[in-house]
């Protein structure tokens, strides 16, 4: 059973530090690390390795996009374990506005594998956010669904292998991920760059949603320059009580926004692969 949950945001983002970046896997709105956010991944990997071996995480489950893998990479080399592709982790977008085209979805497994060999592909993705962007309660939602439904399915699929585990993510998604284990929609809080939660399961009913304790919270004392670039979900522009719609990508209009949400079914074998 997973004991200890480890939460990380992706290290410092380039497009902060210039307008002159590509991506590397051509996704729109992918950009890499700056070379501040990779040494802040490499402390993020030497925090882990300075821990006793009993308690380091021995899987990282993280979002798609190409800086949080970039974030997951150093840890998984020095410890050795598996970077397994998770969209429920993905970026949070606001609502599409009306004819904009949907979000950007990231590549599955194996093609991201190409950029990144510490993928494992053998995991599929639990959930999927919906292209069309959420509000503030659905992406609440989102990973409430998807911690409910994904770590009852990791110690099915790997029984007491993996007690402790890292989710690499984005600021919203990791607030998010964080009051759902605790149970607090409202707790207020603000994440850096590589900042670090640590939350250790609650004695009781095996249950997932409001069953933690946090150790720490969004703590960024493992790095050389401390917690950076901070967000809250109080840095959000808000418009007649509603979050500001965001433009999706022009000639998606017509796309279909599937999949959507749990890819598991009832008997919890995931339905399909992206």
């Amino acid at each position: 059973m997973i004991e200890t949950i480890y939460i990380a945001r992706h290290g410092y983002r380039l497009n902060w530090v210039t307008n002159n970046w590509t991506s590397a896997t051509g996704l729109p709105r992918d950009p890499p690390l700056a070379a501040f956010g990779e040494s802040q991944a490499q402390e993020l990997a030497d925090h882990f390795v300075s821990l006793p071996p009993e308690h380091r995480p021995t899987a990282i489950f993280s979002s798609p996009y190409y800086r949080c893998l970039q974030t997951a990479k150093p840890t998984s080399i020095a410890l050795g374990v598996p970077i397994y592709v998770e969209h429920g982790l993905s970026e949070w977008y606001s609502p599409v506005a009306p004819g904009t085209g949907l979000h950007p979805r990231p590549s599955p497994a194996s093609t991201l594998r190409t950029y990144f060999p510490e993928i494992d592909e053998s995991w599929s993705t639990i959930w999927y956010p919906s292209r069309k962007g959420e509000d503030v309660v659905e992406v609440h939602d989102r990973v409430a669904g998807y911690l409910d439904a994904s770590i009852p399915e990791i110690e099915r699929r790997y029984g007491g292998k993996h007690q402790r585990v890292l989710l690499v993510s984005h600021a919203a998604t990791v607030i998010a991920l964080a009051r759902e284990l605790i149970g607090d929609r409202s707790l207020p809080l603000r994440v850096g760059c590589c900042s670090l939660t640590e939350m250790k399961r609650k004695e009781g009913p095996k249950k997932v949603l409001g069953h933690w304790h946090p150790k720490t919270l969004a703590d960024g004392s493992h790095l050389k320059d401390g917690s950076t670039r901070d967000w809250g979900f109080e840095d959000i522009e808000i418009a007649d009580g509603k979050v500001v719609e965001d433009p999706g990508m022009p000639g998606t209009e017509h796309e279909k926004d599937e999949p959507v949400g749990s890819q598991l079914v009832e008997s919890g074998i995931a339905v399909s692969r992206m």
